[in-house]
């Protein structure tokens, strides 16, 4: 029923951008090809989403995906341009109409726009949205080609021990490896974090679009990442789309370390630090395995520093409440690009970077892949290099 409410919902937004587009076209021959220009754009990505679940070694299919996603993300934003032109002409057409109503008179202006100029605006106005769009599909597509940044970050724990002063954890999160990012993307993300030489590796979630038989080569180049207290790795959603018991043991023959609602103590400079990991808070629930952070710490030392992986900022109540001092997430993509960099504030309590959630703090990734749509506007990819500092008057702990 949902699958069908959102195919219903992407067919109708494509209707009223069409419909919106073409109704002051000159000439049949404009408005034919903008219909089928926008009939393509709403057939294409689901065509390439069928195609990549149900054989995704036939020929062409790489490449459909690649186009599939382009008009996604292409029609998401003309779709959004055009509701706000909507929107702008709407208020404007009110303000008007409020204004003759206290002028004491109900009938239109005395001047009347001229047809053609209104019919030239309004193509104008529909050339500059699709224009925009496309620049903005174009410039978005350029940041997602190469090796993400290393964003690097503080986190003041109050009472750290001195012996986790300068405790490093590189996060990687949402990759998305599958139909347009594969394994030589991957191997240069594993040479950018060996190369920070952190202490620990955090994957937190969203690693793959597929089947371990179709990507297993191409997420096999994390077995290379290097770090003195190992790689612990927590599921995504996505996961769960693609058969997660298959990946939970493909990423543990590769000598990962896969946190269920589960913890390891590792111990550092003579000091022990939790490190948690919960299953997605969706998935994980689908799966007969309910996300639950107190189970994830329960019989962990009780003083100990506590970090826990968990792939959606929504975990961290539940994670305050068990008494963790950081957590580390992905899931949102910073909003990725317009106009979901402010849809995604209706289901998230964080979006992007470090919010303090009452004594916890969690921090939130922009992620180092991407899903669908081969572009980031706004909200760049980042390899996170997370370093614990002890917060400034407070006392360390010992575990």
């Amino acid at each position: 029923m949902r699958f069908a409410l959102i195919i219903l919902v992407w067919f109708a937004g494509h209707f009223y951008v069409q419909r919106r587009l073409v109704r002051t076209l000159p000439g049949s021959r404009w408005r034919r090809w903008t219909t089928v220009a926008v009939a393509l754009a709403a057939v294409l990505p689901l065509l390439a989403m069928t195609l990549w679940r149900t054989t995704p070694d036939a020929f062409g299919v790489t490449a459909l995906s690649w186009l599939g996603f382009w008009s996604f993300g292409l029609s998401s934003v003309v779709f959004a341009f055009v509701l706000v032109r909507d929107g702008l002409l709407s208020a404007v057409a009110l303000v008007g109409r409020l204004r003759r109503r206290r002028g004491g008179s109900l009938s239109p202006p005395d001047v009347v726009a001229d047809p053609e100029r209104r019919r030239l605006f309004s193509n104008t106005v529909n050339m500059g949205i699709v224009g925009g769009a496309v620049s903005m599909s174009a410039v978005g597509g350029a940041h997602v080609t190469t090796t993400p940044a290393i964003k690097r970050l503080r986190v003041p724990i109050e009472g750290l021990p001195r012996g986790l002063e300068g405790f490093r954890i590189a996060q990687l999160t949402d990759v998305h490896i599958g139909p347009t990012i594969r394994g030589g993307f991957l191997r240069g993300v594993v040479e950018a974090v060996n190369a920070e030489g952190p202490d620990l590796v955090a994957v937190t979630g969203d690693l793959v679009d597929g089947h371990v038989r179709v990507l297993g080569e191409h997420v096999r180049p994390l077995a290379g990442l290097r770090a003195p207290h190992g790689v612990f790795f927590v599921t995504g959603n996505h996961e769960y789309y693609w058969r997660a018991e298959e990946w939970i043991a493909f990423l543990r023959e590769l000598g990962l370390e896969v946190l269920l609602n589960e913890h390891r103590v590792i111990t550092h400079a003579g000091e022990s630090l939790v490190v948690a990991g919960v299953t997605d808070l969706h998935g994980g629930a689908s799966a007969g395995m309910p996300s639950d952070p107190a189970v994830a710490v329960a019989g962990a030392p009780r003083d100990a520093v506590k970090l826990l992986l968990a792939h959606q900022p929504r975990s961290v109540f539940a994670a305050e409440r068990a008494g963790v001092d950081l957590q580390l997430s992905g899931h949102t993509h910073g909003g990725q690009y317009f106009p979901f960099n402010l849809l995604i504030h209706l289901v998230q309590p964080y979006v992007r970077g470090l919010h303090r959630h009452g004594r916890s703090w969690v921090y939130v990734s922009c992620g180092t892949g991407y899903w669908g749509p081969p572009m980031r506007v706004g909200a760049p990819a980042e390899i996170t290099l997370v370093e614990l500092v002890a917060a400034e008057g407070a006392t360390a702990r010992t575990a």
